[in-house]
C-alpha cells in the first residue's frame, strides 16, 4: 500500500468528467471500441492477453498519477477497462462455459457487493465525490464491474434470447431513457447515474456487434478490426478536443454543477 501511495498521489480535485451529453457519447464510443477490440483480439488469445495487460496496467498508471481530471488519461483507462471487461466476461462463456445467464447474474452480483462496500466505507457512491485516492479506486472498480456486467447482459439478450444485435441496441436505447425520464422526475440522481452507465455497456456493445458480426448471426459483416478503427478514430477525436478545452471538467466548488443526471452530494 505503501508503494501504491507513493506513485498515486492523493487527487487535488475530482477526477472524473461532469456529466452532460459529451459524457455519454464518449462513453458509448468506449463501449463500443472496447467491444468491437476485444473481439479482434480474441482471434489470438495469448496476443489478446498480452495487449489487454499492457493496456490496463499503463492506463492505471497515468489515471492515478495525475492528481485532477485529465480527459486523455481517464478515457484511455475506461477504454482499457472496455476491453478487459469484455474479455473477462466472454471467458467465463467461451473458456469455462457458463451460461450468460450465470456470468450475467454473477457480475450482477460482484456490482452490489462492490457498490455495498464502496457505500459503507465513503457513505456515498456520488461520482462529485471522487477526490481521495481510495474513492477513485472503488470506482475504478466499479466500472470494471460494469462493462463486465454489461458485456454479459448484451450477449444473453442477443444469443440466449435470439433478439440479434441490431434489436437488442434498439431495446437498450429505450432502456437507457427511463433513468434520464426517472430524474426528471425525481429519481435519485445517484441511481439514475448508474443505472444509465451500467446501459451504456450493452448498449454500445450490441451495435458494435451489429456492424462487426457476420451476416449469419444477425450482424452487417463489417469486420472486428475496421469497427474497432472507426469508434476508436471517434473516440480520439472527442477525447483530444476535450483535453484541449477542458469543458467537461467539473467545476470548482460553488460554481454550476453538471447536468443530467444532477448530483447534489457533496464532494467530500
Amino acid at each position: 500500500m505503501r508503494a501504491f501511495a507513493r506513485w498515486a498521489p492523493q487527487p487535488l480535485a475530482a477526477k472524473v468528467p461532469q456529466i452532460g451529453l459529451l459524457f455519454w457519447v464518449v462513453k458509448l464510443l468506449t463501449t463500443a471500441g472496447g467491444e468491437a477490440f476485444s473481439d479482434y483480439l480474441s482471434h489470438n488469445i495469448p496476443v489478446g492477453v498480452a495487449v489487454d495487460l499492457v493496456l490496463i496496467v499503463t492506463a492505471v498508471f497515468f489515471q492515478f498519477r495525475t492528481r485532477r481530471y485529465v480527459a486523455a488519461a481517464y478515457w484511455y483507462l475506461a477504454l482499457a477497462i472496455a476491453t478487459f471487461g469484455t474479455g473477462a466476461a466472454d471467458t467465463m462463456h467461451l473458456e469455462i462455459g457458463l451460461p450468460y445467464t450465470v456470468t450475467t447474474l454473477l457480475w450482477a452480483v460482484v456490482l452490489a457487493v462492490v457498490f455495498w462496500l464502496w457505500y459503507r466505507s465513503e457513505r456515498t457512491l456520488s461520482i462529485h465525490s471522487i477526490v481521495t485516492r481510495r474513492r477513485e479506486v472503488y470506482y475504478w472498480i466499479t466500472v470494471f464491474a460494469t462493462f463486465a456486467l454489461g458485456t454479459a447482459l448484451g450477449d444473453l439478450t442477443a444469443t440466449t434470447w435470439h433478439l440479434g444485435y441490431l434489436a437488442s441496441g434498439v431495446m437498450f436505447a429505450v432502456i437507457i431513457a427511463i433513468p434520464a425520464i426517472g430524474w426528471r422526475a425525481g429519481l435519485n440522481p445517484v441511481v439514475a447515474f448508474w443505472f444509465a452507465y451500467i446501459v451504456t455497456r450493452p448498449l454500445g456493445a450490441s451495435f458494435a456487434d451489429y456492424f462487426s458480426k457476420p451476416h449469419s448471426i444477425s450482424g452487417l459483416n463489417f469486420g472486428d478490426l475496421p469497427t474497432t478503427a472507426v469508434f476508436v478514430a471517434a473516440l480520439v477525436l472527442l477525447v483530444g478536443y476535450l483535453q484541449i478545452s477542458r469543458r467537461d471538467a467539473q467545476p470548482a466548488s460553488g460554481e454550476e454543477q453538471p447536468v443530467w443526471p444532477r448530483d447534489p452530494s457533496p464532494a467530500a
